[in-house]
C-alpha cells in the first residue's frame, strides 16, 4: 500500500466480466499463433491488457510479485477464451529472475512475440519527504526492472534472428508529476530509453514504443488518500473531466502491437483525456499555495 494512504470505501476498477464485455474494433484472431508476455498482470492496467491480448487469440505469459492474483487471472482467461497461459510469480527487479522468466516462456511456448512492460508502482509523497529507500524502490522497479525485461527479450530475439515488439507502460509526465516525482523520473527514463533503443534495434526489426496513461480508473485508486479521486478533484484533472479505464490502455497496446503500427517505433502514445494539455491533479493533497 502507498505511504500515507488510507483505504477508501468506494470500489474502483472493473471486474473481469466488465473487461470482457468491452467492445473492441479488433478481430478475434488478431494475435493467433503469437505469444504475449505482460508484467504486473494480476490487477489494474496489466490485467486489462492481458485480457484483451488473450481475447484476440494470443497465448499468454503473465508475471507478478504475488502468485495468487496472476494464477486467478489466467484461470479466468483460460476458461473465458480457451487461452494457453502461464503465470510466473517473480520480481522484475531481479535480472536473474527476468532471465528465468524469458527462458521459461521459450520452454513452454517456443517463442515470444510481444512484451508489455506494465510492472511497476509508486506512492504519493512530497519530494522533500521522499526517503532514500522509497526513491530507490520506485526507480529500481519502474526503470531498472523495465530495462532488464527489455534487454533480456531483445537479446533472445537477436540471437534467434527473430523480430520483436516491446510496449512500455509509462506515465503522463509531460508537464511534471508533483508529489510523485520518483515516478516521473523513472517513467521519463523509460520513455527516452525507448526512443534510444528503438533506433539501435531497428536493424533487428524490433519495434519499441510506450503508452502513457492518464487518470485511468483501476482498483489501485483504493490505496490513495481519501478524496484523491473525488468529483471536486476530477473536474480539474483533465480536459475531458472524466476517468479513462483499463480497456482504453489495452486497446492502445493492441494498436501498437498489431500491424496497424508496423511503421511506428520509438513513439509514446498518450491516453489521458487531454491531461497533458490542460488539468491539474495532486495525488497527495492540494498545497495551500495553489489554492489561492
Amino acid at each position: 500500500m502507498p505511504e500515507d494512504s488510507q483505504p477508501q470505501d468506494q470500489e474502483w476498477g472493473m471486474t473481469d466480466d466488465e473487461i470482457a464485455a468491452m467492445p473492441t474494433v479488433y478481430r478475434s484472431d488478431l494475435f493467433e499463433g503469437q505469444v504475449a508476455l505482460v508484467s504486473g498482470a494480476g490487477s489494474g492496467l496489466g490485467r486489462g491488457i492481458a485480457h484483451l491480448f488473450a481475447r484476440l487469440g494470443a497465448s499468454l505469459v503473465v508475471c507478478g510479485r504475488r502468485s495468487e492474483p496472476i494464477e486467478e487471472m489466467i484461470a479466468d482467461v483460460q476458461a473465458r477464451y480457451g487461452t494457453k497461459a502461464l503465470a510466473v510469480p517473480m520480481t522484475i527487479r531481479d535480472p536473474e529472475a527476468v532471465q528465468a522468466l524469458i527462458d521459461r516462456t521459450y520452454e513452454e511456448f517456443g517463442q515470444l512475440d510481444v512484451l508489455v512492460n506494465n510492472g511497476g508502482g509508486q506512492f504519493p509523497k512530497r519530494a522533500l519527504d521522499l526517503t532514500v529507500n522509497g526513491w530507490n524502490a520506485v526507480i529500481d522497479t519502474n526503470l531498472n526492472g523495465t530495462w532488464y525485461m527489455m534487454q533480456t527479450a531483445a537479446k533472445r530475439w537477436v540471437a534467434d534472428g527473430k523480430t520483436g515488439n516491446i510496449i512500455n507502460i509509462v506515465a503522463d509526465f509531460w508537464r511534471g508529476m508533483p508529489q510523485i516525482a520518483h515516478t516521473a523520473a523513472a517513467r521519463a527514463g523509460v520513455t527516452y530509453l525507448t526512443r534510444s533503443v528503438a533506433v539501435e534495434w531497428a536493424e533487428h526489426k524490433i519495434r519499441v514504443n510506450c503508452v502513457a496513461p492518464g487518470m485511468c480508473e483501476t482498483e489501485g485508486f483504493q490505496h490513495y488518500p481519501e478524496g484523491t479521486f473525488g468529483e471536486d478533484r476530477m473536474v480539474t484533472a483533465n480536459a475531458m473531466r472524466q476517468f479513462g479505464d483499463v480497456h482504453d490502455i489495452a486497446e492502445a497496446c493492441v494498436y501498437l502491437a498489431a500491424p496497424s503500427a508496423k511503421f511506428i517505433t520509438g513513439e509514446c502514445l498518450t491516453v489521458d483525456g487531454g491531461q497533458q494539455l490542460w488539468g491539474d491533479w495532486w495525488p497527495h493533497d492540494v498545497p495551500d499555495y495553489f489554492k489561492k
